[in-house]
């Protein structure tokens, strides 16, 4: 292995189709020399959310094309690489088994190792990408489907200090835009309705706050404004454009007050972090960030945030993640499999999802 490792990444989890090189030379920091992706957004918009076996089949067939484009972007060939890294789970079964049977073929046709990456490491590891941190850190991965505070240790090693019982936020942010007729993906549409809002107006529920731990829940938070709307209905026969951007502020700040409380919980329970940091979708949201931000200048931690098209879904933290991994050894055979359930610290029990979703990362 050469001190300096280039690294193809793919990510297939959910709706975005990505594929990205990185690089690192031994000592110096890490070089994004590409990142491709491509959306599904107005594939699954008439349905109202993700359609599973539609993602799949885009997957399947503009997965191959974000390579050539990301190894296009980069100036580079197949024969330039030292690995090939996939998002192996967990996720949407079809569009990873896409990504993870892609990089098989590639590591086939050309000898290249393959790394498979757990999707959750690949956001939980991106501010050593971006910021250069040091191990141990505390992370709040806030995204559409996962949240939860990890103290992060090492490349694989992960210690869950909580995390949803039932939604994501970023779930509960969809699933409010729905209730209120709003566009999907949700979460950026209720954080612009709220801009015109009145957060004071509703008194909507802090859920898990009067209880000790870091666990959270907002399936209740979603059935609160459920049924604030359908008060507005029952008394007006409809909610006001002023209605709904009141409805998305408190919300949204009931979403803030939750992760700002228990992130200052997981700082507590994690003395010897040296920075908060955020991933995923919701860490985009302003208020939220703000409100996490506070939390870690009134501990006295530094706060870390990456750019937003790293926050969300991308495979430049799969390149990375599989470089890390890589450089200490780490490789898998043509029997890896792709896994729709993938906890990043497997000492502790499963979350338990909503209704058919099941058991949780």
């Amino acid at each position: 292995m050469g001190d300096t490792l280039t690294v193809l990444g793919l990510e297939s989890s959910c709706d975005d189709t990505a594929a990205a090189v990185v690089r690192q030379r031994a000592g110096g920091p890490p070089e994004i020399l590409s990142s491709v992706v491509r959306g599904q957004t107005a594939l699954h918009a008439p349905f109202g959310g993700v359609v599973p076996e539609i993602a799949a089949r885009a997957h399947a067939e503009k997965i191959d094309l974000c390579v050539d484009d990301a190894l296009a972007a980069a100036g580079l060939g197949l024969g330039d690489l030292d690995a090939v890294a996939v998002t192996a789970g967990p996720g949407l079964i079809g569009g990873v088994l896409a990504g993870v049977m892609c990089a098989k073929g590639i590591a086939a046709a050309t000898g290249l190792p393959l790394v498979g990456v757990n999707h959750l490491a690949g956001h939980a590891l991106t501010p050593r990408l971006t910021d250069g941190l040091d191990f141990p850190y505390l992370m709040l991965l806030a995204s559409g489907g996962h949240c939860q505070f990890l103290s992060v240790e090492g490349v694989e090693d992960f210690t869950r200090l909580g995390g949803t019982i039932d939604d994501a936020p970023g779930e509960a942010f969809d699933k409010t835009a729905k209730l209120l007729g709003l566009p999907q993906p949700g979460g950026p549409e209720v954080e612009r309705a709220a801009m015109a809002g009145d957060p004071a107006r509703f008194a909507f529920p802090r859920p898990l706050m009067d209880r000790p731990g870091c666990d959270m829940s907002f399936s209740g938070l979603k059935t609160a404004l459920l049924r604030a709307r359908d008060a507005l209905i029952a008394e007006k026969g409809g909610i006001t454009l002023q209605d709904r951007a009141d409805l998305c502020a408190a919300f949204q700040a009931a979403v803030r007050d939750v992760l700002a409380g228990k992130a200052a919980r997981a700082i507590a329970a994690a003395p010897g972090a040296t920075a908060l940091a955020v991933a995923g979708g919701v860490a985009a949201n302003r208020t939220i960030r703000a409100a996490l931000e506070q939390v870690a200048a009134d501990a006295g931690l530094r706060f870390v945030a990456p750019p937003l098209a790293l926050c969300t879904d991308n495979a430049a933290m799969i390149a990375w993640a599989g470089l890390e991994r890589f450089r200490l050894g780490g490789r898998d055979g043509m029997d890896l499999v792709a896994r729709p359930r993938w906890p990043l610290d497997e000492t502790q029990p499963a979350l338990i999802g909503a209704g058919k979703k099941g058991a949780k990362a």
